[in-house]
């Protein structure tokens, strides 16, 4: 029988707990400046030993906070299930050190209660994650985005009432436009589960948290914010300033379209290339360490194919 050697955690993975944690809002929580997703890398087509090795990395070098949903893959439901093994065969003794998040309100089964913010599809969906997981809870349970369709405070009541449940221990929002995030932070607030953290799409090219005043609400409030595609899918990397692989995510052309890297897009990287060349640094980098210099931030999202990518990413820690 070919057993795999139990997974012991490298004793000095706190060794930067001064410097490499922000205090999320005003909680007691700390989160890692930088933070592992699970959206495109560890479903069913990634081999489960690359899923292992990256998870161990991570966490040896102080990345407690894993961030998952319920339709991350390919396919849906499947970076839950790898989770879930990792947890069984690695993580168990080390759960109360980590700090686990999951999300739902994007499409996951079919049928009218498969996608949204109904109670139904949210009180459906923890279960299923929970399970696929192998958790008794999770740290933060998010609503994935906006539903125009669903009243805000069915949404919301079914956040409470999973963290009432001992389902999860706090709420997250993700992609709520301002003003329904106002509302949803003075509901939460009202209903003794006050908002942990919003997730939102920051980067050196899209900045729309800030340009809509997301960023500076989470920060006067005591909301944690933490950046996803950070690094713009790619783009904020040196992956692309010499023309498109042919085994990049663009040559494939599925969620970074070729038509995404303009002439001027291209020039204004090779200038941050530039700019990150003097300071003696990546350009991913570079990048990185501007989403953290912004007010409010708590941490970055990354999301890692190799251990050799997450080390690089793990330097601004």
């Amino acid at each position: 029988m070919n057993l795999k050697p139990q997974y012991i955690a490298d004793e000095k993975r706190y060794d930067k707990l001064e410097t490499a944690y922000n205090k999320c809002g005003n909680s007691g929580i700390l989160l890692p400046k930088v933070s592992l997703g699970f959206w495109h890398n560890f479903g069913y087509e990634a081999p489960y030993d690359r899923s292992r090795a990256i998870t161990h990395y991570a966490f040896d070098h102080g990345v407690t906070h894993f961030d998952l949903a319920n339709n991350y893959g390919p396919p849906y439901g499947s970076a839950e299930e790898t989770f879930g093994k990792l947890m069984a065969e690695d993580f168990r003794p080390y759960r109360d050190e980590l700090f686990i998040a999951t999300k739902a309100g994007y499409d996951m089964w079919q049928g009218p209660y498969g996608d949204g913010g109904s109670r139904k599809y949210l009180m459906a969906s923890i279960d299923q994650s929970l399970k696929r997981m192998n958790l008794d809870y999770v740290d933060l349970f998010y609503s994935h985005r906006y539903d125009p369709n669903t009243p805000l405070e069915e949404t919301l009541q079914a956040m409470v009432d999973i963290v009432h449940q001992g389902k999860a221990l706090y709420l997250g929002i993700s992609n709520w436009p301002l003003e329904a995030l106002k509302f949803g932070n003075e509901f939460l607030k009202n209903h003794g589960c006050p908002l942990l953290i919003y997730q939102g799409k920051l980067n050196m090219i899209n900045r729309a948290p800030m340009e809509q005043g997301i960023l500076d609400y989470c920060h006067e409030n005591g909301i944690g914010f933490i950046a996803f595609s950070p690094l713009a899918q790619g783009l904020l990397t040196d992956r692309y300033l010499n023309g498109i692989p042919e085994d990049s995510r663009m040559a494939k052309n599925f969620f970074l379209k070729k038509e995404h890297l303009t002439p001027e897009l291209l020039a204004q990287l090779n200038e941050w290339q530039a700019e990150a060349t003097k300071q003696g640094i990546t350009l991913a980098e570079y990048a990185l360490r501007w989403i953290l210099a912004q007010q409010g931030v708590t941490s970055v999202l990354v999301g890692a194919s190799s251990t050799a990518q997450l080390e690089k990413n793990l330097r601004v820690m």
